[in-house]
Parts: structure tokens; sequence; C-alpha cells
């Protein structure tokens, strides 16, 4: 539900080349130590904090820094300028890693939340301020979508094409049941949703029609069919008849 899908599905890649840059025992030492240490550190400093050489250690700083988990600049510590080149040296950035599989977007729904809070109306209660800000955000995003892709005339099955996009970026695992129905297959923000399924499956459900709406697909509609493990909402047709006499054409 964020204004830029393609943004958070590059922030999880990079979260898992993260992890895997961590996954080295020295090199994941070297990184808490640098964390810690609430100051720039030297190679030497970071080699003698897990024992091994400082060419070896230069080596994994350096991938800690093309992973963008630290910054290197040259200093001399302690703010001391000495005569000759000054050495390198590291802190940590402001980068978050956060990795779940299958993929979970409780971010997105407290953002939403926050934006109801912030605009609730006298004339709502705060469950319906949740679903009304749902059903703007995904329709705001559906008219920025047709707008920037300009797809004319979307019916069922090229409007469910382009949804899936949206859908696989924000977790939802779509798979195409019939030419003219999506299942998904997560819903990304388990397990709040089994703590508050009402208002969370509203707001989920709110949130894809308004970007059915935003988009302008006709001939599909999303409609609550909650199952054990699975997103509460699938897309299907407006007009089940319809979807029947798709089945019995293929």
């Amino acid at each position: 539900m964020a204004s830029d899908p393609t943004a958070q599905a590059n922030a999880a890649d990079s979260a898992i080349d993260s992890v895997s840059v961590l996954s080295e025992d020295s090199r994941r030492r070297m990184f808490a130590f640098i964390r810690r240490a609430g100051r720039a550190v030297t190679r030497d400093e970071a080699a003698a904090s897990v024992g091994i050489s400082r060419k070896l250690a230069a080596f994994h700083l350096d991938k800690l820094v093309d992973a963008g988990l630290l910054r290197a600049r040259y200093e001399t510590p302690g703010g001391i300028r000495k005569v000759g080149r000054q050495p390198k040296v590291y802190e940590p950035t402001d980068a978050q890693i956060t990795v779940s599989i299958p993929d979970r977007r409780h971010e997105l729904l407290a953002d939403l939340l926050l934006d109801a809070v912030l605009t609730e109306g006298t004339d709502e209660n705060a469950a319906q301020a949740a679903v009304r800000t749902a059903e703007q955000r995904g329709r705001q995003l559906g008219e920025a979508a047709r707008k920037q892709t300009r797809p004319g005339r979307l019916g069922p099955e090229r409007g469910l094409t382009t949804c899936e996009s949206l859908l696989d970026e924000y977790g939802y695992e779509p798979v195409r049941e019939t030419p003219t129905q999506l299942r998904l297959r997560n819903c990304p923000f388990h397990p709040l949703a089994a703590k508050a399924p009402e208002l969370v499956c509203g707001m989920n459900h709110a949130f894809l029609s308004g970007y059915l709406h935003g988009l302008e697909v006709n001939g599909v509609q999303a409609v609550l069919a909650p199952e054990p493990g699975e997103c509460c909402v699938r897309l299907g047709p407006s007009d089940p008849d319809r979807d029947d006499e798709t089945r019995q054409d293929h």
C-alpha cells in the first residue's frame, strides 16, 4: 500500500543481499564491532576485533561497504591531523535489514492506520476511517498506474494481467486460476490479520477494490473469500456466470 511498490521490491532484494554478505562469520563480527563502537573505526581496529590480518579485514570491510551496510572515508581517528596519508575509517550507515519469507508488509498497514488516525472525520469511527483510507490509497495507486501505462479499455483478462505485477510486488503471490480469476496465496499482513480479521481484511478488501476502480478494470471485483494460510481476498468476475462460460470455453 506504499506509493512505490517497485522500491519495496528492490528494498527486499537489497535486504537479501545484505543478509548474504553478513553470512560470513568474521565479516558479521566486524560489522557488529563497528556498530557498537560509536565512532569511525580503522582497518587495524576492525582486524584486531576478530583476530585476522589487515589485508583480509580490508577485503571484508569493502564487501560491507558495497552492500550499503558501512560507509568509508579517510580520516585521522580522534580528529588529530598527522603528516602523511590519512587512514581509511569505517562507520555504519542508516540501513535497516528486514527479510521476511513469505513477504510481510506490516509497515504498509501501519502507514494506512496512521493516515486513518490523522484524517478521521467526526462522522466516522476508527475502523471506518481505516477502510476509507485503504480504499483511497488503492484508488490512487490504480489511477497512477493507469496514467503511466495508458492501457486503454481494460476487460477482465487484461485487467487482471495488469494487476498481477502490483500484487506480486506487494507479496500477495497471485495465482491465475482462470483467465478471469486471481487467487492470492499469501497474506502480506499475517499474523496481524489473524488478530483483527474484521479490521485488517476489511482494509485489504477496500485497498484492492480501490485499485481496481482507479485502474478502471471492467468486469472484475475484489471479494472476501478467506482461506487458511492465504489472503482473505480474491479477484474474480463481477458476473460469476461469465467465469463459468470462460472455463467451458477452455
